[in-house]
């Protein structure tokens, strides 16, 4: 669908949170983070997109995700349209479709997530500043051909790298990754368990580690060592930096770091990769 002069650029690296301000959204543009993706499920009136853009004069702002089975694509596509108007080219709508253990009316998602994208062409979001959460081929694939391209999340480099051969050069790819900032392995982990905990329950996710060769009982909680620190960063900031730019070695045009610290803790904890990223 998006052509490499349309491709959304939102940097190298962005952030990815559920509870930023515009206090800290200011400081994380200062760092030179491209952008930041707030996470959950929120509701379709997007209130809480424009404080962060009036806080911030070059920042994007991404939904990851709004969920199609709990936000309508009309008045989703209001709130983009009242958004874009007032910062044109700094909102980038993230869509997607859940978890089946989450919603009852899941049903049919891949063709539940076609019309919704049907819907917002009607509606007037263009397909070049929507992405797609996507982990299996097929849905890799539509948000390649229906929007700028997909927004993967808890995967790894080898999954970045087979899902740029699927989506081709011209689609945006922009795999979150979590990462913990300290070196004491043990500590990396519970964090990283804790973290995890809820997604070895659903089974998108379980389904995609094995596609990426884990077994069974290492996709089954707690999880093996194996698979989070394929999915968790740690060590040094340079370490931990090294690791994330595996993503972009593997075909990503941006990725979204997701610091696992406390709410207060976040931007300096930011600033201590700023510099290993080559930020600022």
């Amino acid at each position: 669908m998006t052509d490499a002069a349309s491709k959304p650029d939102l940097g190298r690296f962005g952030v990815f949170g559920r509870g930023v301000t515009p206090a800290q959204a200011k400081d994380i543009e200062a760092l030179g983070y491209g952008a930041v993706w707030v996470g959950g499920s929120p509701p379709a009136e997007l209130a809480w997109v424009e404080p962060l853009l009036e806080a911030t004069t070059t920042l994007q702002v991404a939904t990851g995700i709004v969920n199609i089975w709990t936000a309508a694509a009309e008045p989703v596509a209001q709130s983009f349209r009242r958004i874009d108007k007032a910062y044109p080219g700094r909102f980038l709508l993230g869509i997607g479709v859940g978890h089946p253990e989450a919603h009852t009316e899941y049903r049919k998602p891949y063709d539940a997530l076609a019309e919704y994208l049907q819907q917002l062409d009607e509606y007037g979001v263009p397909a070049n500043r929507r992405v797609v959460a996507a982990l299996g081929p097929r849905v890799l694939k539509l948000s390649a051909e229906r929007a700028a391209g997909a927004h993967p999340y808890l995967t790894t480099p080898e999954h970045t790298a087979g899902a740029r051969e699927l989506i081709g050069p011209s689609a945006f790819l922009a795999p979150e990754h979590k990462a913990v900032l300290t070196t004491d392995a043990a500590k990396a982990r519970t964090v990283g368990r804790r973290a995890l905990d809820i997604y070895f329950q659903l089974a998108n996710y379980r389904n995609n580690w094995k596609r990426l060769g884990f077994t069974d009982e290492e996709v089954t909680k707690p999880g093996s060592d194996r698979l989070v620190d394929a999915v968790v960063a740690y060590g040094t900031p340079e370490a931990i930096a090294a690791r994330l730019k595996e993503h972009l070695d593997a075909g990503a045009d941006h990725v979204p770091v997701q610091v696992l610290t406390r709410d207060d803790n976040l931007v300096p904890a930011l600033a201590q990769l700023a510099g290993p990223l080559g930020l600022g």
